[in-house]
């Protein structure tokens, strides 16, 4: 069998697919592009996809009757059309739960650093500016006493408001249904807006939430209070985030993903008070490797056999 793999996954983590079929690893140290992707997955019993790869009904027609599984090696799969891949037969799984800390980690750090202004810090001392203390300089705002709001609930939501409880922050969150009360109040997507110091994102990205923060929803916010995003990019109207932040409608937006990845507006790459990261939402080499590994242990259940690990739901049309 044929198992492609479109990036390097760490070395240890490729010997079970070896142990089932022959192993094609793409050598590009970049994302395929498409025309190169549907040349790679012809013939492929699976493919071991990430996020970046767009696996559509061109790449499935290419890849052709045979194949049986697309792994994703990461949690969201918007990338991945699933009633697509389902039609043709095969699965879709992801890597859920794995990365659920590390994700939750980057957000604290990322609102710590927004909020407390570290990174602005950062770059005043690497200029070479004189600089000197005193009791007004580079005031940032605390979280103890601050309202957290939560878009999404899901396993990373509930983490980050874990979390944020240690540090003295009221959470409320806005999500389909009522979680734990231990972990915040639910309230609607308008009161959240217009009440929370801090807004931030974890819902997929959907129809629904394509550009759920967008100039109205920002323009609802508290002028004080600050966005983070370590979701998806989409899910933010990131040309109505640039003039929100250049008119003082916000104080600050801390972001780890882009509504163009890896291209990211011009406009958030020359305002200070913005923390830009290159989505390391689960960048620790323990949860990386634990991503590929159950990527890969979905592939080679399904190619003996038996089902996936961490199938995901086929949409009903």
């Amino acid at each position: 069998m044929k198992i492609v793999v479109t990036r390097a996954l760490p070395p240890a983590t490729l010997t079970p697919l070896a142990e089932v079929g022959e192993v094609w690893v793409s050598p590009h140290d970049r994302p395929l592009r498409p025309e190169e992707l549907r040349e790679a997955v012809q013939g492929a019993d699976a493919v071991v996809s990430m996020l970046n790869d767009r696996v559509d009904d061109d790449v499935l027609s290419a890849a052709g009757d045979q194949l049986k599984v697309v792994a994703n090696t990461a949690v969201g799969y918007d990338n991945l059309d699933v009633a697509a891949i389902a039609l043709h037969g095969a699965v879709a799984t992801n890597t859920p739960g794995v990365l659920v800390d590390a994700t939750a980690d980057l957000t604290m750090a990322l609102m710590l650093d927004i909020t407390r202004r570290v990174s602005e810090g950062d770059r005043l001392v690497r200029s070479g500016q004189s600089w000197s203390w005193d009791i007004g300089f580079m005031l940032g705002t605390g979280l103890q006493g601050k309202q957290l709001g939560i878009v999404g609930m899901g396993h990373i939501g509930r983490a980050v408001a874990t979390r944020a409880t240690a540090f003295g922050t009221d959470v409320v969150y806005h999500a389909r249904r009522d979680h734990d009360g231990d972990l915040g109040r639910r309230v609607d997507l308008d009161e959240l807006l217009a009440t929370s110091d801090v807004v931030s994102l974890h819902c997929p990205l959907t129809a629904d939430t394509r550009h759920l923060v967008d100039a109205p929803a920002l323009q609802r916010m508290k002028p004080g209070a600050y966005l983070v995003n370590t979701a998806r990019g989409p899910i933010v109207d990131e040309s109505a985030l640039v003039d929100a932040l250049t008119e003082g409608a916000i104080a600050g937006a801390a972001l780890d993903v882009y509504e163009h990845e890896p291209d990211v507006h011009p406009g958030l790459r020359s305002l200070s008070n913005v923390v830009l990261a290159p989505h390391l939402g689960s960048a620790t080499v323990e949860t990386r490797t634990r991503m590929a590994e159950l990527a890969v242990t979905n592939v080679v259940h399904v190619l003996t056999g038996g089902g996936p690990i961490t199938p995901i739901a086929v949409p009903s049309r």
